[in-house]
């Protein structure tokens, strides 16, 4: 049963490492040499033998080589033999901080806080599980290059959430070419789907690659409604489905989510699945990432101070990151953070909504009171082993597949695939929801 599945918000791991060392003294008195030698340090007497024999300088010439070594494997991205935890370690102890490096959440994962605090029913091996097997069938996707599409991340996320829920029904607003339809049916072969589109994927057959599926109802072209509209009782009734807890519902539409979601309770709907969840500061719409993007909540709001620790380690992250944002871009007209530089945004950036602290405060209380589950779909693998450029890994959660480890990368078939299909990544999520408690 669908029901069975409920979240909790992922608290981020973090950990400190120190290093301590012994400091020798003499006492200056003067003693027989066979009775004080071997009070004499071993550092010491090691660096007199050096001198002594004229190998001070080369072995002070190879220390300086290996710092320098070290420093640019530490910040190199392509590598893939070092894990993060001992890149962390190297780097603190030789400069005392670790912003350049591919941190996880350093710069705070804000997680949406669900009415009771449970927590989904899949695990990391699950997970694990479930890419070694999806990675076979993305090969075989129709749509190679699924440019301004969904990437391998969240093809894997829409994949691994629906085969889990086994849904009686698919519902999908906005459906492009047609790859996220392929990944649903990859799910569930045989249950029936419901696409929201303007425009059919079969118009994309002329200049291309598309898919159109056999056993999907399209509202598209001259029979478009929006989602909203939509006269779901009727629908629903000509599909014979009762159990609306049975019905998956997933939105790559780019529309405010939170008049997604006003409308999916407002038709009974429970179980929600949104490609882009976009950060705080990005995106083309108003999202769950940005409205539970508060104070109150761990890893969330922000500062528009300049001199400020955050906006050094936003400036320093913005050289690595392209969608990085830094203090500047974060920032609006009154140092409003919130949103995008103080809007709430909907409809592909076609309307933007000037709306207060207060106001965007209301907004996550009003989403905390209807949510049963929040659930983020962490990334596949680490940046060092995709090669990804794009999304800032300080504002992600911890992915399936950690930086260093290339052996498991390349055992589930990761390695095979172009690092182009892992640039796509915005925090899909998924969500339960159900009317607010009286």
């Amino acid at each position: 049963m669908l029901e069975r599945v409920v979240s909790t918000r992922r608290s981020p791991h973090s950990g400190e490492e120190g290093v301590s060392g012994e400091e020798c003294s003499g006492d200056g008195r003067t003693a027989d040499e066979s009775k004080t030698r071997k009070h004499v340090p071993v550092a010491t007497r090691f660096t007199n033998y050096l001198v002594r024999k004229g190998f001070l300088w080369p072995v002070l010439i190879m220390g300086i080589a290996f710092v320098i070594i070290s420093s640019v494997v530490i910040h190199s991205r392509d590598v893939v033999c070092i894990p993060a935890s001992s890149s962390r370690q190297i780097s603190r102890l030789f400069w005392g901080f670790d912003s350049m490096e591919t941190d996880f959440g350093s710069l705070g994962v804000p997680w949406c806080r669900s009415k009771h605090g449970k927590t989904v029913e899949w695990t990391s091996k699950d997970l694990l599980r479930g890419l070694e097997e999806f990675v076979p069938i993305y090969e075989t996707r129709p749509i190679k290059n699924n440019m301004y599409g969904m990437g391998f991340d969240h093809s894997f996320g829409l994949w691994f959430i629906t085969r889990w829920l086994k849904p009686d029904l698919m519902i999908e607003s906005g459906a492009f070419k047609g790859h996220s339809t392929w990944v649903l049916r990859q799910a569930m072969p045989n249950t029936p789907i419901i696409t929201v589109t303007p425009r059919h994927p079969e118009k994309y057959l002329k200049k291309g690659s598309a898919y159109v599926d056999g056993n999907c109802t399209y509202f598209s072209g001259k029979d478009f409604v929006d989602f909203g509209s939509m006269n779901w009782d009727k629908v629903l009734e000509k599909h014979g489905v009762k159990d609306l807890s049975r019905i998956v519902v997933f939105f790559d539409d780019h529309q405010n989510e939170l008049k997604r979601l006003k409308q999916a309770l407002k038709a009974g709907f429970k179980h929600l699945i949104f490609e882009d969840n976009y950060d705080t500061g990005t995106g083309d719409h108003y999202s769950f990432r940005q409205i539970c993007d508060q104070f109150y909540i761990r890893g969330g709001g922000h500062s528009c101070f300049r001199d400020s620790d955050e906006a050094r380690v936003r400036s320093q992250r913005k050289k690595f990151w392209e969608k990085a944002v830094s203090i500047e871009e974060l920032c609006g007209e009154g140092e409003a953070w919130w949103g995008v530089r103080g809007h709430m945004r909907d409809d592909f950036n076609h309307s933007s909504t000037m709306i207060n602290f207060s106001q965007h405060f209301e907004n996550s209380r009003l989403v905390e009171s209807v949510l049963d589950v929040y659930w983020e779909v962490p990334p596949v693998a680490g940046p060092s082993l995709t090669h990804q450029t794009r999304y800032d890994p300080a504002r992600a959660s911890n992915p399936i597949v950690e930086d260093g480890r290339y052996g498991l990368f390349q055992r589930l078939g990761l390695s095979r695939l172009e690092n182009s299909v892992f640039n796509g990544y915005t925090q899909m999520v998924y969500l339960q929801v159900s009317k607010p408690e009286i």
